[in-house]
Order: structure tokens, then sequence, then C-alpha cells
């Protein structure tokens, strides 16, 4: 069983239990009909293979079509999933399927607002503040609205942070014993809080210095610092308001932990057409 599985079964087994009394109670076996799922706002479409995923774990008979693919801008009242099959399984799955399609689209749509603000050259990149359990689906909608993932975990990359750096005594002890310790082939990235700092990470040799917290001045001068000898990137309370003071300037990535940890929901709704007796 692959991760997004375990994904929609728990979310399943959460919403479902033992059954959907409801529909159970008033719902015959044997009814079939036609839904459609549809956009209330405009964005970014996420999320159909989770759909998918969804109705295939309620009732296998069910099928789907989808108009828009994920990738795809979406706009208000357009019908992006259609659903054929028992109505009981339709609306079993109801609520869990537009979670899941609400959630990642808002997440696509919240990168793409950002991607779109800067040249290619600068990469959006996400962080690992996720949900716990849906990282490997909110990474996702972030590649789907055009952004790029940093580490999935702390197992794949080496990042240097404030506390690492406290526990060692410093930025250039810190890279001394990363540098001693870490596979050939890892790049190593610190953060870096003062201009200071910023020095130390290029005398120490790091491969990428995180520009942690600074004002537009500080980036700039800390750019003039690196000299393009390492890789910069810039995080800490990136928003649609200030990251405009940073288009043009010669950095090479954006983090932004708001694209998934704040990201609103885009709206979906879900309704049946007919029955089919």
């Amino acid at each position: 069983m692959n991760s997004i599985s375990k994904i929609v079964l728990l979310a399943l087994e959460e919403d479902i239990g033992i059954g959907d009394i409801t529909t159970d109670i008033i719902i015959d076996e044997e009814l079939k009909g036609k839904a459609y799922i549809k956009a209330k706002e405009k964005g970014i479409l996420c999320g159909c293979e989770v759909v998918k995923e969804v109705f295939k774990n309620i009732d296998e008979t069910l099928v789907l079509k989808f108009s828009k693919s994920d990738g795809e801008e979406i706009s208000p009242g357009e019908k992006v999933i259609f659903i054929e099959g028992k109505i009981k399984s339709i609306l079993k799955g109801e609520r869990v399927a537009l979670n899941f399609l609400s959630h990642l689209s808002g997440v696509a749509t919240a990168t793409n607002k950002f991607v779109k603000l800067l040249s290619p050259s600068v990469k959006i990149l996400d962080t690992r503040k996720t949900l716990p359990g849906l990282r490997i689906l909110e990474k996702y909608a972030v590649k789907v609205g055009g952004g790029k993932n940093h580490r999935f975990g702390l197992y794949d990359g080496i990042l240097i942070k404030d506390n690492h750096i406290i526990a060692v005594g410093g930025v250039r002890r810190a890279l001394e014993i990363a540098k001693k310790n870490a596979p050939h082939y890892m790049k190593i990235e610190i953060e870096t809080a003062t201009l200071d700092d910023v020095r130390e990470a290029v005398e120490g040799g790091a491969d990428i210095i995180l520009l942690d917290n600074m004002s537009t001045d500080e980036i700039k001068e800390a750019i003039k610092i690196i000299d393009g000898r390492a890789q910069i990137e810039v995080s800490g309370g990136i928003n649609s308001d200030n990251i405009e003071q940073l288009v043009g300037l010669p950095i090479d990535f954006i983090s932004i932990g708001a694209i998934t940890h704040s990201a609103k929901a885009l709206d979906f709704s879900l309704t049946l057409e007919d029955c089919i007796e």
C-alpha cells in the first residue's frame, strides 16, 4: 500500500467509521445517479488522483470523469469532476473527497500566486511546516502550483539551523563539523541571522546560505558579501505584500511556510444531478 492510499484510508475511517448512518437508513442500496463537483472559486486544481482514490476505496464500480487536470486553472461555477454510480457510495465519499480537493487546490493556488510574482530563475520552495500526515500531498500540491520541494524531512538534506549553531558554538564551527562528517555528494545549507553570520558562512564554504528574517537592506548587503560564492535562499515572514521587494534581486530560492500551513482552502461543492431507478 502506498502513502497516498494510507492517507485516504485513514481519512475515510475517520469520517465513516462503522458506517454512514444517515445515508444507510434513507438511500436504497441499488439507487444510482450522477453527480458533479463544481469549483466555487478561481484557482489551480489539485487532487484529482486523491479524489479517485477516495471513491475507489468506497466503491470500485463508480465511474469518474475529469474535465480538468491537476495544475490547470479553474473558474467559479466550472464543473471539474463527474461521478456516476450508486448514490450511497457517492455520498459516503463526498466530504473526504472535497476536503482533499479543497485543501490541495488551496496549496497549489497559494503557491502559484507567489510563482507568478517572480522571474523563473527564482524558485519558490516549501518547508517542513506541513499538516502532520499530509506532507507528501501538500508538497505535491506545491509542485502542481509551480513551486519546488525543499527537503521532505530531516533525513534527506543538511540544513544547519539556529539551534544547531547554538549547540556547537557558532556558524564556523557548525560548518567545520558538517564538512567533516557529511557525505561528499550532499550540499550543506546553513541558516544565518546576521551579516556577521553570512561572512562566516561564506568563509566556512557553505553551499547554500539561508538569509533568515532579514530586512531588504540586509539581504542586499548579504548578496554583496556572498558575491556568487554560494546559492542564496531567503526565508522568514515572506508574504504577498513584501515579496515584491525581492523581485529582481540575484537570489536563488525563497522558502515560504505559509503556502502549506496557512493556505486558504479553495471552495468546491458536490451536487447530485438525477437518479436512475
